[in-house]
Order: structure tokens, then C-alpha cells, then sequence
């Protein structure tokens, strides 16, 4: 958040949620709940690239890509601790609310 923007993700995946498969969604929440403003735009930048979700699949650990400055004692501990219900209400209030299709990505805008 700042003055002139808020920014959220609400996930919608297409394909069954589990643990091997959510890295990335598990790792944005974490982020969001864990980082100041200022590291998590370059977390997140970092993290949402092809190449790191391929090695994030491949195995690799999440801690790799953390980035100098972010509390990642903190980071480490809400996304092994972060259990999959919150993805599986997030996918079903874009279904059951917005009416979103599995894997529809969508941009909800609300002035402040």
C-alpha cells in the first residue's frame, strides 16, 4: 500500500491445490503478511518470473530467492506454517463470488 495504491492477490488456480504446486502462492501470501512495502516489490518481482517457478518446482527452497533486507526468519516461518485453506477460500470466493472460471485472472479496481 501506499497514498496512491493498494495492491492484493486473490488466487484462482486451475488445477488442484497442494503443497508441491503452490510455492509461489504460498511465497506472495508470505510476503505480503511478513515484508515492508519496500523489499516486497522486488520479492515479488523476482519470484513471479517463469525461470524461478520452473526451479521453485524443480526443488529448489524459497530461501534462495529471498532478497537482501527482508526478515526472512520471519518469511521462513509463515510459509512453512501456511496451510493450504487459505488458497482453497481464496479460489472459492473467485469462483462462487466473481464468478471466475478455474485459472481466470481478472483485475479488480476500487478507488480509495
Amino acid at each position: 500500500t501506499s497514498s496512491y495504491t493498494r495492491v492484493g492477490i486473490l488466487n484462482n488456480p486451475s488445477s488442484k491445490i497442494k503443497e508441491d504446486n503452490t510455492a509461489v502462492a504460498r511465497g506472495i501470501l508470505a510476503a505480503f503478511l511478513t515484508q515492508k512495502s519496500s523489499n516486497l516489490k522486488s520479492f515479488l518481482s523476482k519470484l513471479t518470473k517463469e525461470e524461478t517457478a520452473k526451479s521453485l518446482a524443480a526443488g529448489t527452497k524459497i530461501v534462495k530467492f529471498l532478497i537482501p533486507g527482508m526478515d526472512s526468519d520471519t518469511f521462513e516461518k509463515k510459509y512453512n506454517t501456511l496451510g493450504l485453506d487459505l488458497i482453497k477460500t481464496q479460489q472459492m470466493f473467485c469462483q462462487e463470488v466473481l464468478k471466475l472460471l478455474p485459472g481466470q485472472m481478472a483485475v479488480i479496481s476500487n478507488g480509495r
